[in-house]
């Protein structure tokens, strides 16, 4: 088992880009784990399963998915799909299936097995209280919601997806309660994670504040 560096917070945090800042400067890997979730959603909605249907029809949907995470890029059954599953709506279904146990016992051997051979840095909603809960460091990424809409509606405007300031204020509000109201692995800050506010900070400024805390233990 490699070393894990956990990153758990709500969306418009900047788990995803201080995730794959840190693990570039400490020469790990990086998972992201939503992007895991986000394929599962893809597969699930080309199969036709809704979000009120049942967990066996659910658990028989997964039974022929396949996806990993290599290099960076997010394969479904062998197939790139890490432009397609960058839509808000396949973001929408993403935060709702992840709130089903069977869709997050489907994902969790996967998630695991990424830190087998390799040292790595795993940003989610559980990563420090479920899936990586003895991890050699925890960290709770978070900002004020104003600041995580804006940098939602930043990071879609960029992706080409047509949206407005209110409507991705209301994708964070919505996901946010999501997040924390499910009743499997609801996301809160572990009790030996590092909170770090990142609403009056660049993204530099987090990665040098992470690395003098890991490097301090050094």
């Amino acid at each position: 088992m490699g070393k894990v560096i956990a990153i758990d917070g709500p969306s418009g945090a900047g788990k995803g880009t201080i995730a794959k800042l840190l693990a570039k400067e400490l020469g790990f890997s990086c998972l992201d784990t939503g992007a895991l979730y986000r394929a599962v959603a893809l597969a699930l909605r080309e199969k036709r399963i809704e979000p009120e249907d049942s967990d066996d029809k659910l658990k028989a949907a997964l039974t022929n998915i396949d996806v990993s995470f290599v290099d960076g890029r997010v394969l479904l059954n062998g197939k790139d799909v890490s432009e397609e599953i960058r839509t808000t709506e396949i973001g929408h279904y993403s935060s709702v299936f992840s709130a089903r146990k069977v869709v997050r016992d489907f994902l969790l051997g996967i998630q695991r097995n990424a830190a087998k051979n390799a040292d790595i840095v795993a940003e989610g909603r559980d990563m420090t209280t479920v899936v990586f809960p003895d991890a050699w460091k925890k960290f709770y990424l978070d900002a004020s919601l104003n600041e995580r809409a804006k940098r939602r509606y930043l990071q879609l405007k960029e992706q080409g997806v047509d949206i407005t300031e209110s409507e991705a204020k209301n994708d964070v509000v919505e996901r946010d309660k999501r997040d924390s109201s499910r009743d499997i692995a609801p996301l809160r800050k572990a009790e030996d994670a590092v909170l770090i506010d990142s609403s009056t900070m660049t993204s530099g400024e987090v990665l040098e504040y992470l690395l003098k805390i890991i490097r301090a233990d050094h």
